[in-house]
């Protein structure tokens, strides 16, 4: 068979099998009269092997090697190689992916904006957190997506450079980064959610409450508080279980006190709270510390339900219990 007939058998050109011949990969068995390539049975065998190991991504070298020394490599373990670099290069294409749909989202003027685009988001991925607080600090001043911005607050543990991203995040004004905060909430990684909600509960709009109200369920009880302070600061009543619970823990048990009290005044939640909070003040699994705090939570309600309750733990067997209830008498 003679090279113009193969090439439009396999598919591949005439120019590529003078390539494997040249390398020895399939050389044809024979020459016509004339001169030309005449490729045998076997040579087609062999040329279909070697664009099936081409498929899987192999080098042709690394064809000629499977094919010249049949059992000389293991296929498990190549096949494993070509596993892991393939994952590798799906990764290092996905992270161009998303380089480029955040770049596009900047909608840059020129190509110098998009490379300022790739410098400062190259920075805010460093490894130096002063780099990475200097593109903070940059970002109010480049149009840098809120998307990319949401992304680095999500991916930073530095205090001063989270900061920086989410004021910036703000200033943007747009509801595309509480959008990828959100996405965030979801993630397995417990400090992610937890960068998450932070962000989240420092910007503005009625999304965020919608999203803080979604982590309220969160399985970790930082999430769980701060999208309770969140919402309680902002007046949103759904958000006392989880004071109440903060509480009873400890954690920052006195803003969560605090919280409940300006609740209650600006709403009707007061008897509520009361209620909920004494049946865990006579609850007797509830320890002793956490009883404490019960008490001193319900000096700062209002209402007759809370100043009822108070009345009757003044003579509590815990002499802290009965300290603190008998401060609603001096206090009133």
């Amino acid at each position: 068979m003679l090279i113009g007939e193969v090439a439009e058998r396999s598919g591949v050109s005439t120019r590529m099998l003078r390539h494997y011949d040249r390398l020895g990969l399939v050389t044809p068995a024979g020459r016509t009269s004339g001169g030309y390539r005449e490729y045998s049975a076997d040579d087609i065998g062999r040329l279909f092997r070697v664009q099936g190991l081409r498929s899987l991504g192999l080098t042709l070298a690394e064809v000629r090697r499977v094919l010249d020394t049949p059992g000389s490599s293991d296929p498990s373990s190549l096949i494993g190689e070509l596993i892991d670099g393939s994952r590798r290069r799906i990764a290092r294409e996905q992270e161009l992916l998303a380089l480029l749909e955040r770049i596009g989202q900047t909608t840059p003027l020129d190509w110098a904006d998009v490379l300022r685009s790739v410098r400062l988001m190259s920075d805010l991925g460093s490894d130096s957190a002063m780099v990475r607080h200097r593109a903070a600090m940059a970002t109010s001043g480049h149009p840098l997506s809120p998307e990319a911005i949401a992304d680095a607050v999500l991916a930073e543990s530095e205090p001063n450079v989270s900061g920086a991203l989410t004021w910036a995040l703000a200033a943007s004004g747009s509801d595309a980064g509480v959008q990828v905060l959100a996405i965030g909430l979801q993630s397995d990684d417990v400090d992610r959610r937890r960068r998450a909600v932070s962000a989240i509960a420092e910007l503005a709009g009625p999304e965020v409450v919608d999203v803080l109200r979604r982590a309220l369920p969160d399985p970790d009880a930082i999430v769980r508080g701060r999208a309770a302070t969140a919402l309680g600061a902002r007046g949103h009543a759904e958000a006392v279980p989880t004071l109440i619970d903060m509480v009873v823990t400890g954690t920052n048990d006195v803003d969560a006190a605090d919280l409940l009290r300006d609740l209650a005044v600006a709403g009707d939640t007061a008897d509520r709270t009361a209620t909920d909070l004494g049946r865990l003040l006579d609850d007797e699994s509830t320890p002793p510390a956490a009883r404490s705090r019960l008490a001193q939570a319900l000096v700062e309600l209002p209402g007759e339900v809370a100043a009822d309750i108070l009345r009757r733990s003044v003579g509590d067997d815990d002499p802290a219990v009965s300290a603190i209830a008998a401060m609603r008498g001096h206090l009133a």
